[in-house]
């Protein structure tokens, strides 16, 4: 049996939408939402709720999650550097494997983290020291110099013959315990590359991705292209 804790981290303060981490959604909020959607995942072990808000605490123990109470200095962004908030969770949770699982991503359902998973430990065993969700943009990019990408004039090619370029969701971050520590981060310099579509890669930073989030909860998915991407490159 796979021995992976959920890590869910947030936090009291937030600079561009106030209590975001507990926004209303889906019936409850953010962090109770995404509680319910890990628990559902029967390859986790334990969810534990890192937090310095005694509010949300309380809120993840009435919902069965464990919880971390970080000091304030690991949460307010100034103190630690992010590297050390990552190595203090890791080293304050059990389990070989940490799945890190943002309540702000909270299109990513529990079929998505089951396949995920399934997709981690071979991954593992071809050489990749971790999984991270991406989704893939084909876009016309500049920098101060010009085009990034593409050429301008007659080499210029649809949007779909660009080359594949990577976000980091954020969604889904799964790695050895252990190896978080050693890194002070929660994936490594080769992660596979598990390819989700663009509603599930949604991420709440502000008041549109949250209506955002809201208008796609429900959005039928036949339209959600997640199919030819579905896979990552093992």
């Amino acid at each position: 049996m796979y021995d992976i804790t959920a890590v869910i981290p947030v936090r009291e303060g937030s600079r561009r939408l106030k209590n975001k981490n507990v926004a209303p959604f889906a019936g409850t909020n953010l962090l109770l939402n995404k509680i319910e959607q890990l628990k559902k995942v029967s390859y986790i072990k334990r969810i534990v709720v890192s937090s310095d808000s005694d509010m949300m605490l309380k809120m993840a123990e009435s919902a069965g999650a464990l919880t971390h109470k970080r000091a304030p200095e690991y949460c307010d962004e100034k103190t630690k550097t992010f590297g050390e908030v990552v190595r203090h969770i890791a080293e304050n949770v059990a389990g070989e494997d940490i799945l890190w699982a943002t309540c702000t991503s909270p299109l990513v359902f529990p079929r998505t983290y089951t396949r995920a998973i399934e997709e981690y430990y071979p991954a593992l065993e071809k050489g990749y020291d971790s999984l991270v969700s991406f989704e893939i943009i084909k876009r016309f990019l500049w920098n101060e110099k010009g085009p990034m990408n593409y050429e301008l004039g007659l080499k210029h090619v649809p949007s779909q013959e660009l080359p594949n370029l990577y976000i980091v969701t954020d969604g889904i971050l799964l790695a050895p315990r252990r190896k978080m520590i050693e890194w002070s981060y929660f994936h490594g310099h080769n992660p596979y590359k598990f390819i989700i579509d663009k509603r599930t890669a949604v991420d709440i930073d502000d008041g549109l991705d949250l209506a955002i989030a809201r208008a796609w909860l429900d959005m039928d998915e036949s339209v959600s292209q997640i199919e030819p991407f579905s896979r990552g490159a093992l």
